[in-house]
């Protein structure tokens, strides 16, 4: 497989190469130039697979110029016991929730579904530095939890310096305390006054910075690398694997699925998409949204109008406090073909939206999205109902895909909601929903009460590049 620009201005390029790039350098993302068709019986051969196997199998389809021994060893390293308990993936059902189920997504370090695409670039990503010769220095952003999961992947790795931007005041305590406590030389966390669209444009402006970002070997980690999103294709197949156990023999296409999925920057579900393309039995695609809904806006418009600053509200479902989904450039790349996309997505960069109700029914016929947005008061009465139920928690941003999953669902159809994260790093709203405080962890406690590194800086670029010359890794 390779991998070509959504711009159109980038020759085909393997997964090493998209793996260090981030950003194409015509400014658009990479995307594979074609997909692999997985038949029933492909699928069913890896029912038997563990997670890390599986892992090797589902990324080896994009990362063909990894040799597979040596991709089979970045698996086992990545969602070994040192990383996740076994199985990684846990699925359950929530018992008087609409007989929704959940897949466990947030059993790794953080404590949140980005560790599943995170742990395996921090292996992959040293290997491939470690071939070619080359140094990395990663410029992110986040809005909660991508940057807690890159800076635990990648401390104190050799020929990795991280700087992560993320909006000042904008997280939750714990998840401040996670980026902000780590010791480690070759992490760099920087708060930036304003939301994280602002953090995510100042990435994307220094990517387009051609000089800059090749003088100072700039990367990303976003969920616009390409590499992320492979990782993530493995646990939408998992999921699938897991729902269809012992249901069915050689049938397995009668086992078919809707996954809701909590979305933000559109990275998540389109790596459901991707599996659902390939031919994993996914029904449909319930994408839910905050209060800051533009995603859902578009898939029931087809009007897609990102929005400024001042209209992004702060929620308490934080990390999808996003008015500009990166990742959907890539989905309306397919949607459109690649000959159209440039020129009607530079309505986007002209006039602020792009008017797709055209394809309103090709998105829910063709590609299977359906979408919904919850409200604070949802999240609570979510939070709420699953408590009553089992005694057990989610988080506020997994409560916003169960709102929306119990608002959609059909009967007779699985509905599987993909987990985003522990409740225990959203106390305050667990403790609104319920009543009361809960007895947090000691290791959470401790993690609160050690020293915090972080540098704030306002909203411009100068700063930021100061920062990134005074400290990046350099070439020999």
């Amino acid at each position: 497989m390779q991998f070509v620009s959504t711009r159109g201005g980038m020759a085909p390029a393997d997964f090493c190469d998209v793996l260090l790039s981030g950003l194409a350098p015509d400014g658009g993302l990479a995307v594979p130039d074609s997909l692999p068709t997985l038949s029933g019986a492909h699928l069913e051969a890896w029912r038997p697979l563990s997670y890390p196997e599986l892992a090797a199998e589902v990324i080896g389809l994009f990362a063909t110029d990894i040799p597979r021994d040596d991709l089979t060893e970045l698996c086992a390293a990545a969602y070994g016991p040192d990383a996740f308990p076994e199985p990684v993936v846990p699925l359950r059902a929530l018992p008087g929730v609409g007989g929704l189920m959940l897949a466990g997504l947030s059993e790794g370090p953080t404590m949140a579904f980005k560790d599943l695409a995170m742990q395996f670039l921090g292996q992959a990503v040293p290997y491939v530095l470690q071939r070619t010769g080359q140094v990395l220095n990663i410029l992110g952003a986040t809005s909660g939890d991508t940057g807690s999961a890159a800076e635990h992947a990648f401390r104190g790795k050799e020929g990795v310096t991280v700087f992560m931007l993320s909006p000042a005041g904008r997280m939750s305590d714990i998840q401040r305390a996670q980026m902000y406590s780590i010791p480690e030389g070759n992490i760099h966390n920087i708060a930036v006054r304003g939301v994280f669209d602002d953090c995510q444009n100042l990435v994307k402006a220094l990517n387009n910075d051609v000089e800059f970002k090749a003088a100072h070997s700039l990367g990303a980690v976003n969920s616009i690398n390409i590499g992320r999103i492979a990782a993530q294709v493995v646990y939408y197949v998992w999921t699938w694997l897991r729902v269809g156990d012992g249901l069915v023999d050689a049938a397995c296409e009668d086992v078919r699925i809707d996954i809701a999925v909590p979305s933000g920057n559109f990275g998540n579900i389109y790596a459901g998409h991707l599996a659902r393309s390939m031919g994993v039995p996914i029904r449909r695609l319930i994408l839910a949204t905050n209060e800051n809904n533009v995603l859902d806006e578009f898939f029931r418009t087809g009007i897609y109008r990102p929005r400024p600053a001042a209209e992004t509200l702060a929620t308490s479902s934080p990390s999808m406090d996003i008015s500009k989904a990166s990742n959907l450039e890539r989905f309306i790349w397919q949607l459109l073909g690649a000959q159209d996309f440039p020129s009607q997505w530079a309505a986007v960069e002209t006039s602020g939206s792009i008017d797709l109700s055209a394809h309103l029914e090709r998105m829910e016929q063709e590609f299977g999205f359906i979408s919904g947005t919850s409200t604070h008061a949802d999240r609570l009465e979510a939070i709420r109902r699953v408590h009553a139920a089992d005694g057990s928690l989610i988080d506020p941003h997994t409560a916003d895909g169960v709102t929306v999953a119990l608002r959609l669902l059909e009967p007779g159809v699985t509905t599987v909601v993909m987990e985003t994260a522990q409740a225990a790093k959203f106390p305050e709203t667990i403790a609104e929903a319920l009543g009361s405080p809960q007895e947090q962890p000691e290791s959470l406690l401790a993690l609160l009460a050690m020293p915090q590194h972080v540098t704030t800086i306002p909203n411009e670029e100068a700063p930021l590049r100061q920062i990134i010359e005074e400290h990046a890794l350099h070439g020999s």
